[in-house]
């Protein structure tokens, strides 16, 4: 069921009950990257799984990332109700729960930050500004290729045709204008000396693989907080949920501890 918080301005699908745990999709994918673990999780949570501002039928927000992790706050204080919530993060969703972890305090009471980081490195910062020009003049579908290389190594492209469609069909739908913002923040970001503001307990994951954000950024990530643990999911790349749905929830499991939450995804 879709409902809409904050003021009606963030759309998110709503299913289960018990506490309610968020989950933040990625840049260069959308919600239904969750689709294979919200089953699953929705027998023991609350789950709210909300379209990004600019994304779906969530509303743009003006400026940066710290404008979309406000009106994020805002729609989990909405949608909790109050409750103890807990934020998952993937990718740009994990940049967004971040930065909303660093604005504002005992927002959720764990997080858990899945193939993210708190700065890029230089080649990283490039390849954002990379795509946000090629994209700027050429169109989305000119880097759709590029997109797919980050979200899955090539084997798995091959051994999953029909995903990959879907995938790149759901890229497409992509606002532009609100893809490229998002590129110049990430191109932009360093959360390295804010990172102490974070005093929950986060779970930071990553795939062995992941060529967007590498482990070394999550190694890094893990290091800078004050209760951080890392653990990194074999053989997966920057969508592990979607790639290995089973090891992404037993990789949660000791962190959001549920004999449900450990059942294989439908």
């Amino acid at each position: 069921m879709d409902r809409l918080f904050a003021n009606g301005t963030v759309n998110a699908a709503e299913v289960g009950e018990g506490p309610p745990l968020f989950l933040f999709h990625s840049l260069l994918s959308d919600r239904a990257s969750f689709d294979a673990v919200v089953p699953s999780m929705s027998r023991s949570f609350r789950v709210i799984v909300p379209e990004l501002p600019g994304f779906g039928r969530s509303r743009p927000v003006s400026g940066g990332l710290t404008e979309v992790a406000d009106r994020m706050a805002e729609a989990v204080k909405d949608a909790a109700g109050g409750d103890e919530a807990v934020v998952l993060g993937n990718g740009y969703g994990g940049f967004v729960a971040l930065q909303m972890a660093i604005r504002h305090p005992g927002i959720a009471t764990k997080l858990i930050l899945a193939d993210c980081g708190a700065a890029f490195s230089e080649p990283g910062r490039e390849a954002f500004r990379t795509m946000a020009a090629a994209s700027r003049e050429k169109g989305l579908a000119a880097i759709t290729d590029v997109a797919m290389r980050r979200l899955f190594a090539p084997a798995f492209q091959a051994d999953h045709p029909d995903l990959m469609a879907d995938r790149r069909a759901a890229f497409l739908k992509t606002d532009p204008e609100v893809f490229r913002a998002a590129c110049e923040a990430l191109a932009g970001l360093d959360l390295r000396p804010e990172l102490d503001k974070v005093k929950l307990p986060v779970l930071v994951l990553v795939g062995e693989h992941d060529e967007a954000t590498p482990p070394p950024m999550s190694h890094e990530l893990a290091a800078g907080l004050p209760q951080a643990h890392l653990e990194i999911i074999a053989g997966c790349a920057h969508v592990p949920q979607l790639q290995s749905p089973e090891i992404f929830l037993d990789a949660i499991g000791d962190f959001l501890p549920s004999p449900k939450l450990r059942a294989v995804a439908t």
